[in-house]
């Protein structure tokens, strides 16, 4: 399993290429990897929520900040990837390296920020904020 059926040239060899019932992959298991697909990131949130509140997490006012851009950071990902699958560029090493990164530069900017004495965590704010707002608008259009 894995890879393509019939592998194109150029940057995205998969791209355009489906696997459709009868060829490579039968009804059922094309039915059943749709379902797992949907509903595993859906089920992931609803454990995350629920943990969430079961727990009772509280963040102290001194890591507020760098929570508040690690989540942002972390959004804006989510957002990217959503976007990138709808445009078939979907690739999970670019998501979680960009998840990864985006989380650790806007907590450090955050960090040398609070060292200086200056609010450049509003920088990482502002930034990500501005992304998760083209990226919705793009999301929006691809459903109109």
């Amino acid at each position: 399993m894995g890879g393509c059926p019939q592998p194109r040239e150029g940057i995205f060899p998969c791209q355009g290429v489906t696997r459709a019932p009868g060829r490579g992959a039968s009804l059922g298991e094309t039915l059943v990897s749709e379902f797992v697909h949907m509903w595993l990131p859906l089920v992931g949130l609803a454990l995350g929520i629920a943990l969430g509140l079961v727990l009772n997490v509280n963040v102290s006012p001194d890591l507020a900040r760098y929570t508040a851009v690690a989540i942002l950071a972390g959004l804006d990902s989510v957002l990217g990837a959503i976007r990138a699958e709808l445009d078939a560029h979907y690739d999970n090493r670019i998501f979680l390296s960009g998840f990864i990164t985006n989380a650790l530069v806007a907590v450090a900017l955050t960090f040398v920020g609070d060292r200086l004495g200056i609010d450049l965590y509003l920088v990482a704010l502002f930034a990500f904020g501005l992304r998760i707002f083209q990226n919705v608008a793009l999301i929006r259009r691809h459903f109109l």
